[in-house]
């Protein structure tokens, strides 16, 4: 297999280089770092908001113009002209937006993360309790349904 060793000649040139990762500490703390990265993984191309109307098979939406003092503007484009450029956000079949690796990743899972427990000295917190109806209800919805038979519990399931 030629191929084979070609590829682990690239790897040990990989390897033999003094790679040296640098990342600044965040500005707001490690917290906001989740939060920033949610605002660009788990978002579609364009929000529901941003739609202005559809009429006579034109939309018209909302942009903001970053090159003349960030104004907020209303774009028209036919509708096969938005759906071109919506469908250029679209992932291909068999891509995805986010891949877990190392102690996220899928393989192994709940034995790395049994590991990560212990060498932290903390406790498995287990499977929580199973929420009764009426408790979610409650805390869903704000509608009691405690004390309510179950045959008049309409609204309640």
């Amino acid at each position: 297999m030629a191929d084979a060793g070609v590829f682990r000649g690239f790897l040990n040139a990989l390897k033999a280089y003094d790679w040296v990762v640098y990342a600044k500490p965040p500005f707001a703390g490690a917290g906001q770092v989740p939060a920033y990265l949610g605002r660009y993984t788990h978002r579609v191309a364009i929000a529901n908001h941003r739609l202005v109307s559809f009429v006579d098979g034109e939309v018209r939406f909302l942009w903001r113009d970053y090159a003349h003092g960030n104004k907020t503007k209303i774009m028209a484009l036919s509708a096969e002209e938005f759906l071109r450029r919506f469908l250029l956000h679209t992932l291909p079949s068999g891509f995805v937006k986010i891949r877990h690796y190392g102690l996220l990743g899928t393989r192994c899972w709940h034995e790395k993360m049994t590991r990560c427990r212990v060498l932290l000295g903390q406790p498995d917190p287990g499977l929580p309790e199973p929420e009764s109806v009426e408790a979610m209800m409650l805390r869903l919805t704000s509608i009691d349904c405690s004390g309510v038979p179950r045959a008049s519990m309409e609204g309640c399931e």
